[in-house]
């Protein structure tokens, strides 16, 4: 089957498309202009996929339209945007990184599906020749398919470890690099023969195993890791689309999965980077991981102070800088919208007040940004952490609510930790601590106590997040 001539139509819109996604990835940078990267992303989603269905709609002949088979697209279209506009309206913030990693893996068992179908009716994908499958289309359907299959079976893994599924601690194979550098080497060297035998058992056998070391790779990253996860599979499931831009034939695709991907590679980099991690052992899986840190539970009869809301807000009142140090616990209270109404009291008083975002904190990628803007804070007061960590030792107060691994010492001083090596906030450096959580007996997300509980100047406001703040509030008046 030939391919057809590009219609210049179609290609001027699909880069246009293009266009808009790049202002989209621009945008999303900053806060600031984050919905209008938004709306660009939508415009150009828009764009791409209304001039992909006028270029592929269905024909019967060359004038004559299939409208059995448009209808049945169309309604297609429609299911999927009504149960995409009933979660946008309906998830909370909390689940949003658990919806993400499910949109992850929507993406790569797509590219698995199509690849399939490709593989099975090439000559309908115009890829075939004397019923054999082109070489160029067999290296695409191979690495489509395979990463397709890892993004699916790795994603399914950190939505079922961000959901609560499945334990945030790392599950330790034995022999399990061993096992996983024999699975990629065995997938790649059927990806190499299927260039020479197109066999259904080549094909299926990559798709197989592909599935499997998505699984693998996944289940031995703790909880602590899991915001550099999402960010890492969001990366693969670009690469997969554009795998099977290439199969379709698709620009639109191709210029999509590219910047998904290389954008979510840099992104995996850059969170790389501020947890101490190697790029490399990310992708190897299981990096960071320990079989046991011996520090998993909470020391509960070690000396602490408790305070009470009133004492938090003579405190902070009379403070000249605080540094608000917001984690995932924040989220789960929702008590983003009550803490700009403590911040705007506080500017009153006369104090100087700024929000710590640590780039790891919560459960993805600029979690925490989010829910910040959510509550229009303003982003002159949002600092990242290698802007603010020295200040901390010129800070009176530091007010810590849900977060804990991201300002755990023992991420400087213990090398048994699963969080050693990792960037954490100076806070015990402060004047005084107060340190929001529900109670003394929990630990962060990655199993580790926190030395700060204990320390002189920490003074723990054990309740739900969003009651203590607005006692807070009240006692602020």
């Amino acid at each position: 089957m030939e391919h057809m001539a590009v219609n210049p139509w179609a290609a001027l819109a699909y880069l246009i498309a293009g266009v808009c996604f790049i202002l989209a990835l621009r945008g999303l940078s900053s806060p600031a202009t984050s919905q209008r990267g938004n709306r660009n992303g939508m415009i150009g989603m828009t764009i791409a996929v209304v001039t992909t269905l006028i270029v592929h709609a269905p024909r019967l002949d060359a004038t004559t339209i299939d409208f059995v088979t448009a209808v049945e697209i169309l309604v297609a279209i429609g299911i999927g945007a009504a149960i995409g506009i009933a979660t946008a309206r309906r998830i909370k913030m909390t689940d949003m990184p658990q919806l993400v990693a499910a949109f992850h893996s929507l993406v790569g068992l797509a590219a698995v599906l199509v690849g399939m179908a490709a593989y099975l009716n090439p000559e309908a994908f115009g890829i075939a020749e004397a019923g054999q499958i082109l070489l160029q289309s067999r290296v695409e359907l191979g690495l489509g398919v395979a990463i397709g299959a890892i993004t699916f079976s790795g994603s399914v893994i950190a939505f079922a470890k961000l959901n609560g599924n499945m334990s945030g601690k790392p599950i330790l194979l034995p022999a399990r690099h061993i096992i996983n550098l024999g699975t990629i080497a065995a997938i790649l060297g059927l990806v190499a023969y299927f260039l020479t035998d197109q066999s259904p058992w080549v094909f299926f056998t990559i798709t197989i195993l592909s599935f499997v070391i998505g699984f693998l790779l996944i289940i031995p990253i703790g909880g602590a890791d899991m915001p550099v996860v999402v960010s890492m599979l969001n990366s693969y499931s670009g690469w997969a689309a554009a795998a099977m831009g290439f199969t379709l034939h698709n620009t639109a695709m191709i210029i999509t999965g590219a910047l998904v991907g290389s954008s979510g590679a840099i992104l995996s980099y850059i969170m790389c980077a501020a947890m101490n991690r190697s790029f490399i052992s990310v992708i190897a899986g299981g990096f960071g991981a320990v079989a046991d840190s011996g520090g998993g539970e909470a020391k509960e009869q070690r000396p602490w102070k408790r305070g009470s809301a009133e004492d938090a807000a003579f405190l902070m009142g009379q403070a000249e800088q605080v540094i608000i140090v917001p984690g995932y616990g924040m989220a789960v209270a929702q008590a983003q919208h009550v803490l700009r109404e403590m911040t705007d009291k506080l500017k009153e008083h006369g104090v100087k007040v700024k929000f710590a975002i640590h780039p790891v904190a919560g459960r993805m990628p600029g979690h925490m940004n989010v829910l910040l803007a959510e509550a229009s804070v303003p982003y002159d007061d949002v600092f990242e952490l290698e802007d603010i960590n020295s200040e901390f030792a010129q800070t009176d107060v530091a007010f810590i609510i849900g977060a804990n691994d991201v300002v755990n010492p023992s991420a400087k001083t213990d090398k048994a930790s699963p969080i050693y090596g990792m960037p954490v906030f100076d806070v015990e450096k402060a004047k005084t601590v107060l340190f929001i959580k529900r109670s003394m007996g929990g630990v962060g997300y990655a199993g580790v106590d926190n030395d700060v509980f204990y320390m002189d100047n920490t003074m723990m406001l054990l309740a739900d997040a969003k009651k203590m703040v607005e006692d807070i509030v009240k006692a602020l008046d």
